[in-house]
């Protein structure tokens, strides 16, 4: 069994101005369901959690929850929300009467574009994490590594929350040992807390050209060892790895950076943690007749 648990679909022309950024050609494109379908088949994938991609605006929560509803791998979405609005728990109750919104999971906001590195301690900001605690949703956490401190400090505060932070944190892939150097000690105190997970995901786009998996090994194994394999979870972030990668170099490549782990723990990696976190386990089909994920290397020691 396996699970993406982090990938994007959009139609440009709906309000994602980010893609008009230079050197984002490669992507600046509709990807739809039959996109995703021909991706998974390919590559052995049994099922996804789709996620915002950063329209920044509720009306694309609509859309990606009917898009759910019709896609059966789909089990579960994560939509945009405005964190720090005073109508949080209005706007997640509207989301759950929409098309498809009992496959609603999660929410998250985009906190990464925020200037200030304490933006998760503001106090609109907390309250609005306490009313998707209160809703028994899950709120994806897309920060830079200079927000990570901010998280672990919004994680011990509101408790009953479960947070799932995505692509480790942004840590400086591709600027070597200064990126490990400035990351791993406050990813280490966001792992601390126990209603934290994380996703392997986006870590191709944070390196440098010409990367190859030895240069996430470092960071993977950090990840290992703060986290351990029931809280972290696989994620492609497709369409946007495409970036630096294909759908099947990202699995080959978190197959390759991963540490000799047992098939248990690998289990839980590729499926068990993200059907825990995001409660799918009602969702998720058997597994179909596809490929195992590729087989981890020897372990690498760590540079670190």
């Amino acid at each position: 069994m396996i699970i993406d648990a982090h990938h994007h679909l959009w139609q440009p022309e709906r309000g994602y101005r980010w893609l008009d950024e230079p050197g984002l050609e490669r992507i600046r494109r509709p990807f739809g369901a039959a996109d995703l379908l021909a991706e998974l088949d390919a590559n052995g994938v049994d099922a996804t959690v789709l996620v915002e991609g950063g329209r920044c605006h509720p009306d694309e929560a609509a859309d990606l929850l009917a898009l759910a509803a019709a896609t059966e791998p789909i089990v579960g979405v994560v939509a945009w929300i405005d964190i720090a609005a005073g109508d949080v728990t209005e706007t997640l109750a509207r989301y759950r009467r929409l098309d498809g919104g009992e496959l609603l999971v999660g929410v998250r906001a985009q906190v990464q574009g925020e200037a200030d590195p304490d933006y998760l301690d503001r106090p609109d900001v907390r309250r609005g994490l306490a009313a998707v605690g209160a809703a028994g949703l899950v709120f994806d956490l897309v920060v830079r590594a200079d927000q990570l401190p901010a998280a672990a400090r919004a994680a011990a505060a509101v408790g009953e929350l479960r947070f799932v932070l995505d692509h480790l944190g942004k840590p400086r892939i591709g600027a070597g040992e200064a990126g490990l150097r400035s990351w791993r000690e406050p990813f280490a105190a966001l792992a601390a807390r126990p209603n934290v997970t994380a996703k392997l995901s986006g870590m191709v786009t944070e390196a440098a050209p010409g990367w190859t998996a030895d240069d996430l090994v470092p960071f993977v194994a950090v990840a290992v060892r703060e986290f351990g394999p029931e809280r972290l979870m696989f994620g492609s972030d497709w369409p946007v790895c495409l970036l630096a990668s294909s759908y099947r170099g990202v699995r080959e490549a978190l197959a390759g950076a991963l540490p000799a782990l047992p098939a248990a723990q690998l289990g839980e990696i590729y499926a068990g943690t993200a059907t825990r976190v995001y409660g799918l386990a009602d969702r998720v089909r058997p597994a179909r007749a596809t490929p195992d994920p590729p087989a981890p290397r020897a372990a690498t020691p760590p540079r670190c």
